[in-house]
């Protein structure tokens, strides 16, 4: 892979999912795109790429509107979009769905193994602090209260499923996201505000930018 002086393109992984009955279907796919864009505002060899909005969504399947291309597509999509990326100096996948993780660790493994220059980021429980709930709850609601308020719709906002997401995963796992919670929703999005969600944003923000300088300062 050619490096020396051309620019990194940060790739935007995100998701078609419902997200409660009050958040858009694009709620991750928003979020990992504002946040390559932060990326590219604080480190400036860093393009961004459009992002790939469709992704590993099993889990919520029964639910209208999702739309997943399932693990394996999206493990060849990420390694040839990789492949095809040999002009830039490195790839940062900023993966906005925590059901996409499998496919793209499992992308970045074979992009390594062919010696490309990839990483890959997703937003953490160390970066969000340790109350952040999993999907379409108070975490990813405030967020989208502060990027696009006019997406959310309060008034049909509503508690899901608030046991702790590793109490819930053995039934998770075995049958979605339905089997937990009815609504869809894992946490309580009726406490949401801007100024919570601007302070995840600059928070995970930060976490990328860390993870970022990390990663070149291995080359």
């Amino acid at each position: 892979m050619r490096a020396a002086g051309q620019p990194i393109v940060a790739i935007p992984l995100g998701s078609c999912e419902q997200h409660g009955p009050h958040l858009p279907l694009d709620t991750d796919t928003r979020i990992a795109v504002v946040l390559a864009d932060r990326l590219a505002v604080a480190r400036p060899s860093v393009v961004v790429a459009p992002a790939v909005a469709y992704g590993a969504s099993g889990e919520h399947a029964g639910f209208q509107g999702t739309l997943s291309i399932g693990l394996a597509a999206l493990e060849l999509v990420v390694v040839e979009l990789v492949r095809s990326a040999d002009d830039f100096g490195g790839i940062v996948v900023v993966n906005g769905h925590g059901g996409n993780t499998e496919a793209v660790t499992r992308a970045v493994a074979t992009a390594r193994s062919e010696r490309r220059r990839v990483m890959a980021w997703a937003p953490s429980s160390a970066a969000m602090g340790d109350d952040a709930d999993a999907h379409a709850g108070r975490t990813e609601t405030s967020m989208l209260l502060a990027l696009a308020p006019s997406t959310v719709q309060r008034e049909r906002a509503e508690a899901g499923a608030t046991t702790p997401l590793a109490t819930l995963l053995p039934e998770l796992r075995a049958g979605g996201v339905r089997a937990v919670s009815p609504n869809g929703v894992l946490g309580d999005p009726t406490g949401a505000t801007a100024t919570e969600g601007r302070t995840l944003l600059t928070a995970l923000t930060d976490d990328l930018v860390d993870a970022f300088d990390r990663w070149r300062a291995d080359w």
